[in-house]
């Protein structure tokens, strides 16, 4: 089988009310991942996005001037999917479904942005419900959990509860990133925080607090898969796309299953529990061998949740790993969101952690991790969701 590897990265300027339509947006990042690659836009054979893009393929074969797609794919679900967009054009590589394939996505996501009455045509979805609900909303926005931070923040009190985890531990994740994104260019918010400021910030959904939160932004990003012999010959040092997994776990609403437990496996045995063990066994690494980690954080409390359950500490130790340092640049054990991640950098639905994940595999970070050889990144904790394991070709 044919290995997959990343060959370009691409991504426009972050910033709040651009004013340019999502297609603009997705082409520009196009263009620029395989300029990074020192490929034609020709060369592009398969698109990957989310079931929530507006971007349609024909629109960007059209003004891309791509002649031929092979590949037209679409994963389910917000910032869960980020890692499985790159996870599913590694296997179109691998299987010889195409040659060349783009993994993209493109937001409006500023209060100003919407232009339709769509859920997914800018501006917040959430807000867009109308006084009509036809699918599992019903069961919860008439008590109060109509947004995202409504039901993070259910989960995070839960966590607390079960495990004695505390909200400064979720601060101190902010922290952390907020320094990282001080330290990137491209970062909307570069001015880093302390405990204090997270302790000031306005609560947004108890415990959740303001700096928690994820930024709500416009912008757009891309990555280039291609065989690895022929990202060998191209214009920067290949990321070996060395394992990918996929699942679909009962989510954020279904508090019930989230700290479930069985016989056979202990607490939530399915989801990210049990992708995690395909997903190390398919690379023949460990958690501890992982210098990096990218994790797609909608609100912050999915960092630990999200360290617990791939394996890289003990359930219900997420807190104390993020409180020991081990998540910040440059001494932490495992730095984690080293661009400054969701609410430092940008959300571009999680999709901006992968050029990260690629820029600490080639060497050429802001907060770059000496002799980052194993990157990992995952979809955000509570979605139907994805990981990837990305190696840097010594």
């Amino acid at each position: 089988m044919t290995r997959a590897a990343v060959a370009g990265i691409g991504q426009t300027t972050y910033a709040k009310d651009m004013g340019r339509t999502e297609l603009d947006l997705a082409c520009e990042a196009i263009q620029a991942a395989c300029e990074d690659a020192g490929l034609s836009v020709t060369a592009i054979d398969g698109l990957v996005s989310y079931h929530v893009e507006q971007v349609a393929e024909v629109d960007l074969a059209t003004v891309l001037g791509i002649p031929d797609l092979r590949l037209m794919a679409r994963t389910p679900s917000g910032g869960g999917g980020a890692a499985s967009i790159l996870g599913i054009a590694a296997l179109a590589v691998e299987r010889g479904v195409a040659e060349c394939v783009v993994a993209f996505r493109a937001r409006s996501r500023s209060k100003a942005a919407s232009y339709g009455d769509d859920p997914n045509e800018g501006g917040r979805p959430w807000a867009k419900a109308g006084d009509r609900l036809r699918d599992s909303r019903q069961w919860h926005h008439p008590f109060g959990v109509a947004a995202p931070a409504h039901e993070f923040a259910l989960i995070a009190s839960r966590h607390m509860h079960v495990y004695g985890t505390r909200a400064e531990h979720f601060g101190m994740q902010a922290v952390a990133q907020r320094f990282h994104a001080s330290r990137n260019p491209d970062a909307i918010m570069r001015n880093p925080i302390t405990l204090d400021d997270w302790r000031a910030s306005r609560p947004i959904a108890d415990p959740i607090r303001l700096f928690d939160c994820s930024l709500e932004n416009d912008g757009a990003v891309a990555v280039l898969v291609t065989s690895l012999e022929r990202a060998r010959d191209l214009r920067h040092p290949a990321v070996s796309v060395l394992a990918q997994v996929q699942y679909g776990a009962p989510i954020h609403t279904q508090l019930c299953e989230f700290f479930g437990t069985t016989a056979a496996f202990g607490e939530r045995a399915g989801g990210a529990v049990s992708a995690s063990r395909r997903l190390f066994a398919q690379a023949g690494v460990t958690p501890g061998d992982v210098d990096v980690a990218l994790i797609v954080e909608p609100f912050t409390i999915a960092v630990p949740l999200a360290l617990e359950q791939y394996g890289f500490c003990e359930r219900g130790a997420g807190g104390p790993f993020i409180e020991g340092g081990a998540t910040r640049w440059p001494d932490g054990a495992l730095p984690v969101n080293t661009h400054g991640g969701s609410n430092g950098e940008a959300f571009i639905h999680g999709v901006n952690h992968l050029p990260e994940a690629v820029r600490q595999l080639r060497g050429t970070a802001c907060s770059q991790v000496d002799g980052a050889e194993l990157a990992f990144v995952c979809g955000a904790i509570s979605d139907p969701s994805g990981a990837v394991l990305l190696g840097a070709d010594r």
